[in-house]
């Protein structure tokens, strides 16, 4: 685990080191939401540069998202075999080299081959900063802060590429920025989370010893940890339902773009500020509503966020006016904003404490696979037809979550959780 009670404990006593790490932390996923934010107004660019339609500039998705499935299948592992600092290190320096090697416009082959590293960097550093989050005090409130700085990153994204592509400057200038702040990231973890976190596996193997024991009748190792996670219902819901989200998010994102200059027929710089705009609401959705779910409970919160995002994406697509596009996304963006770190919370009060670490690794590598695999379905699906096929597609995967919500209640109300 990245983080053990004595962590906690430790990190009380020395609250500057605390306050260190949250903030590098919420400036990693801040860059992480840039990259994610720009990589819809820069698309169409790589699609020109390389001559590509939307069916195969769509493969971009798909080789990220072998990146993250990769991490999926090694994070627990990972995690244990090299302790907090150096698994952070680790997604940091892959996602650096990956994004500077970008800047030299290398073959297409080579971009789809660089894809997985930065896939796989970004799985690690959000496993790694969920998992450390969400082992501390108040984690509901800190997670929806950090994913508040993902919307933040994803608000700066494009408007930062929409300004280097209006100064003339290539796509591959957006992937020189990226590799610059995170070589400064990878220094900061470096330096901060040295003393602070060091190697926890002993501590790890230790504290979750009798319980594992006494659950699956295991070997004491993060094998037997894996194999009891994977057979629990309540870990597959709360994936499979994060899996869609995450997917639905970075469809809006990474396709609305184009979607606006082509069948809204917005220009290049409007089109830039509109998909600002529904980062934003992602952004300000997570943290206006971080304290909400204190009053109603999680199931509530998120009950109406679906809620929310089902009444936008109907309003999009049944409204076709510019303004209603704009006050659209803004809404579902503001909708989808504290979902997954609402969820994440949940989690923590559902899966074992020996086993939490993996598990949130789990779903957050697992789930960042929805990242790219969906965005690639819609992009094949607008091939096919054409990006009025973008708000239907939000509405279908919005319904399926629905359901899955439903039956992640039933299952936590007859578990004995108190789920309001």
């Amino acid at each position: 685990m990245l983080n053990t009670r004595e962590d906690i404990q430790q990190h009380s006593q020395r609250p500057h080191f605390l306050y260190v790490q949250i903030g590098i932390a919420f400036l990693a996923f801040l860059l992480i939401g840039a990259n994610d934010g720009a990589f819809g107004v820069i698309l169409p660019g790589i699609a020109a540069h390389y001559h590509m339609n939307k069916a195969n500039i769509s493969l971009l998705f798909l080789f990220n998202s072998a990146g993250y499935l990769i991490a999926a299948l090694n994070t627990g592992f990972l995690m244990t075999r090299l302790g907090a600092r150096a698994f952070l290190l680790l997604g940091l320096g892959l996602f650096a080299v990956s994004t500077g090697l970008l800047v030299l416009m290398p073959p297409f082959l080579l971009v789809l081959a660089l894809f997985i590293p930065i896939g796989f960097g970004i799985a690690v550093l959000d496993a790694g900063l969920n998992s450390y989050i969400a082992g501390l005090p108040r984690n509901s409130v800190v997670l929806n802060y950090l994913h508040a700085c993902y919307g933040g990153g994803a608000l700066l994204g494009p408007l930062l590429a929409t300004l280097i592509l209006a100064l003339s400057l290539g796509w591959n200038i957006v992937y020189l920025v990226w590799a610059v702040v995170g070589i400064a990231i990878f220094f900061a973890v470096f330096v901060a989370f040295k003393q602070a976190l060091a190697a926890t596996r002993q501590g790890e193997v230790s504290e979750g010893q009798g319980q594992v024991q006494n659950e699956t009748g295991k070997r004491h190792s993060a094998q037997s940890v894996l194999r009891s996670i994977l057979t629990m219902r309540v870990f597959w819901l709360v994936a499979l339902f994060l899996f869609l989200y995450s997917g639905n998010e970075h469809s809006v994102g990474n396709w609305s773009y184009s979607f606006l200059t082509e069948q809204r027929h917005t220009s290049a710089l409007f089109a830039g500020w509109i998909v600002s705009g529904y980062w934003m609401g992602l952004t300000l959705g997570r943290m206006m509503l971080a304290w909400v779910s204190r009053r109603i409970g999680e199931y509530r919160l998120v009950a109406l966020c679906l809620l929310g995002a089902l009444s936008s994406a109907l309003l999009i697509w049944l409204v076709p006016v510019q303004f209603i596009s704009i006050v659209g996304l803004f809404l579902l963006g503001f909708s989808f904003g504290p979902i997954f770190p609402t969820t994440i919370a949940l989690t923590s009060q559902l899966v074992p404490h020996q086993s939490l670490s993996s598990a949130i690794g789990l779903i957050t590598s697992f789930t960042s696979v929805g990242v790219a695999f969906l965005p690639w379905v819609l992009g094949n699906l607008a091939q096919l037809l054409n990006l009025n096929v973008l708000p239907p597609y939000v509405l279908a995967v919005v319904l399926i979550m629905c359901a899955f919500w439903l039956v992640l209640r039933a299952r936590v109300r007859n578990r004995g959780h108190v789920v309001a």
